[in-house]
């Protein structure tokens, strides 16, 4: 096998960032340096011991995760306990974690590793706001170009927002954060809510997740039946969005998806559109191209590969 690929997950757990952290330590393509958690779907005390609790049903209690910012760049946090649960992870009952948070806070960690490892040889995999990457940015610029490549669970254009009519939660919850790291200068790719509104949890899926019998495969599909409710009553469809996954999927099938690279823009001065990503798909203006926005997915590739590296998990 070639060498595995580093990553380092920036996380809000969040039921859908539980599934791609899952994803990612069931492949053994990736090698998860470390887990750091950042304020959005619910609090940071709540975010950092999520982490710790996927680790632990993923038997994979040597990971290490990191606490970080407790709150955006410049703004209140805005919370999504509506949708996730008064946990973060509503759905099954998860113990409390025998695991400890690593004392070194996640901005130092992040700088550390990308000053130390091999430049080019670590991607960042930011699930939700953005604010510990751009913090790490702003405090170590030198970290950019060392940067392999920056994959992201955020944005929207042709779908919309998802918490204001023009922007998708994680950017939105951060913008002056999501502004800093899509103008970083690193290889940049965008898992936009127009990819991952067509990576729906229908009830098929779920089933062939909980029949992997596991205490993770039942977990799973728990955790997902809890997510989908609100989406489902949203939109109307079988089952809900799939975000976060799509991430780490990128990594292990890119060939799943399709996309383009183009400039995108963040909105940080405008209220009504606060957060909202102009995605410049057809070429229209003369920014320069900083972004890979992805726009399709082969939906049933993509729960295959879940379902498989989820049975591979104890």
């Amino acid at each position: 096998m070639p060498d595995k690929r580093k990553i380092i997950i920036d996380t809000d757990p969040g039921q859908d960032d539980a599934l791609a952290i899952l994803l990612a330590l069931g492949s053994p393509e990736l090698e998860v340096l470390g887990l750091t958690a950042v304020a959005g779907n619910v609090p940071l005390h709540l975010t950092e011991k999520n982490a710790l609790k996927i680790c632990e049903l993923a038997g994979r209690p040597q990971t290490r995760v990191f606490s970080g910012a407790p709150r955006p760049l410049m703004r209140r946090l805005v919370t999504a306990e509506h949708v996730h649960g008064r946990t973060g992870l509503n759905g099954p009952d998860l113990p409390e974690p025998r695991m400890a948070l690593q004392e070194q806070h996640a901005v130092d960690f992040i700088v550390e590793t990308l000053m130390t490892e091999e430049p080019g040889t670590v991607t960042l995999c930011p699930l939700g706001p953005l604010t510990n990457i751009a913090l790490a940015l702003s405090r170590e610029p030198r970290i950019a170009p060392r940067i392999q490549e920056i994959v992201l669970m955020g944005g929207g254009f042709f779908e919309g927002g998802n918490t204001t009519p023009a922007a998708e939660f994680n950017i939105y919850v951060d913008p002056q954060a999501a502004d800093i790291v899509l103008n970083c200068g690193a290889p940049t790719v965008m898992m936009s809510l127009d990819v991952t509104h067509k990576a729906l949890t229908t009830r098929q899926r779920i089933a062939a997740i909980r029949a992997i019998g596991t205490r993770v495969g039942i977990a799973t599909a728990e955790l997902l039946e809890f997510f989908e409710r609100f989406d489902e009553e949203k939109y109307g469809t079988d089952g809900g969005p799939l975000h976060d996954p799509c991430v780490v999927a990128y990594l292990l099938r890119p060939e799943l998806f399709k996309g383009r690279l183009i400039n995108v823009s963040v909105e940080t001065a405008s209220e009504l559109t606060m957060g909202m990503t102009v995605a410049d798909w057809w070429g229209v203006t003369k920014r320069e191209r900083n972004v890979t926005f992805m726009r399709d997915i082969d939906a049933d590739g993509f729960f295959a590969l879940l379902t498989e590296r989820l049975a591979r998990l104890d």
